[in-house]
């Protein structure tokens, strides 16, 4: 039987309108849909978006992934999902794994990616790209990422206040994703070097309760899990 091939489908920031045209045809093409979700619960956001694109008959197949930072807890899930991804591709399945935005951007899909190959090295992968958050937010709110000899730098929001200094000393622009995480130390240290009210606050872009906030001072204490900011020295 001849094995299948792994697509990592990125299905955008939110809205189903912005996946692309090949996502779109992969998933409609697919035998089974690969949903990762947390091991507390089986939703799954990346899912709710692609359902418009895909056949009502498709297997999906929930793989959980703990919130958790423990290493061993940590490889232990990730090589259980590998192990029932390559029992479906050698079934003969052609498997779509959905990430939400891109699938090689902060995304699930390269510790699956890379704990596959590791197993089964000549496995057949596909990546389809996808439009990233933070794309989509500046296209929202109309703010350029970067002009002529400008640069971007893309900083997860789980970094320390000193390491975020660091990088936004470098930038003439910057991303910080994930913000709910370390929220009060992000907006502390933008504050510190006077980029608040540079700071654009978006989340849920694309779903229920969208909130854009053009100063991040403004922001609650807490925000959505789904939260990113746009930071622009030189507006």
């Amino acid at each position: 039987m001849k094995r299948g091939t792994l697509y990592g489908v990125g299905v955008g920031p939110g809205d189903p309108e912005l996946m692309t045209i090949k996502a779109a045809r992969v998933l409609g093409d697919a035998d089974v849909v690969l949903a990762a979700s947390s091991t507390k619960n089986d939703y799954s956001t990346a899912l709710d978006i692609a359902r418009p694109h895909m056949r009502e008959d498709t297997q999906v197949v929930r793989l959980g992934f703990p919130m958790t930072r423990d290493s061993e807890v940590l490889q232990a899930a990730w090589d259980e999902n590998a192990r029932l991804t390559d029992e479906l591709l050698t079934a003969g399945k052609n498997a779509v794994f959905l990430t939400l935005g891109d699938p090689l951007t902060y995304s699930t899909f390269g510790y699956l990616l890379r704990t596959l190959l590791d197993r089964v090295p000549d496995t057949r992968i596909e990546v389809v790209p996808g439009i990233t958050s933070y794309q989509a937010a500046a296209a929202k709110v109309g703010a350029p990422l970067c002009e002529s000899g400008e640069n971007l730098v893309v900083i997860p929001g789980v970094c320390s206040p000193d390491e975020l200094r660091a990088s936004l000393d470098a930038a003439d622009n910057a991303v910080i994703l994930k913000t709910y995480r370390n929220f009060d130390a992000i907006r502390d240290t933008l504050e510190e070097l006077r980029l608040a009210e540079n700071t654009v606050l978006v989340s849920r872009l694309g779903m229920d309760e969208e909130s854009i906030l053009m100063d991040i001072k403004d922001a609650p204490a807490k925000p959505h899990y789904f939260s990113l900011a746009l930071v622009k020295k030189n507006p």
